[in-house]
């Protein structure tokens, strides 16, 4: 939450030349709700459920850029589909410039109502585990999202130089 996964997403598919797709957006399409309603009435449980056969669905769809939420790779089963089926990346930042990135917004649904860097901390001290299995980790920091997009096509090459040959991963 607040790396930059949508902008440096969209960025990132653009400069490979593929699609790219907002795994959020795709769920809501599905269930024809907003994230924070699904949430809100059917708990957390159910919305990473959904959320595992949306990611299922879009790793089937051919070469593309996901942008997934911040949960979905804590997940064993959604993490294991990704790792087998694609190459995952960690947008990795510190708190206080995740925290500066969200209190831009406010539909979060695991920030409602709550202090957001005591949940951001709380959370990457659940998460960090899942997120180190990612064979790509890039620090994702203030300056210009560029110049993470360009970190991941370097660590791309560097992880199998044939990954960007004619823009595809």
């Amino acid at each position: 939450m607040g790396s930059g996964k949508t902008t440096v997403g969209r960025r990132l598919a653009a400069r490979l030349r593929c699609p790219f797709v907002d795994a959020d957006a795709e769920i809501e399409a599905a269930a024809s709700m907003p994230i924070s309603e699904i949430f809100e009435r059917f708990g957390e449980p159910h919305f990473r459920d959904g959320e595992r056969r949306v990611i299922a669905r879009l790793m089937d769809s051919g070469p593309r850029v996901i942008a997934t939420g911040g949960g979905a790779f804590v997940d064993p089963e959604t993490r294991g589909l990704i790792l087998a089926k694609g190459t995952a990346i960690w947008l990795d930042a510190d708190i206080d410039t995740l925290v500066a990135r969200v209190g831009k917004r406010s539909h979060r649904p695991l920030l409602v109502g709550k202090d957001p860097k005591q949940v951001l901390t709380d959370l990457m001290a659940v998460r960090r585990p899942a997120y180190a299995e990612a064979p790509i980790r890039i620090v994702s920091a203030s300056g210009p999202h560029d110049v993470t997009v360009e970190a991941i096509v370097q660590a791309l090459k560097q992880l199998d130089p044939r990954s960007t040959r004619n823009g595809k991963p």
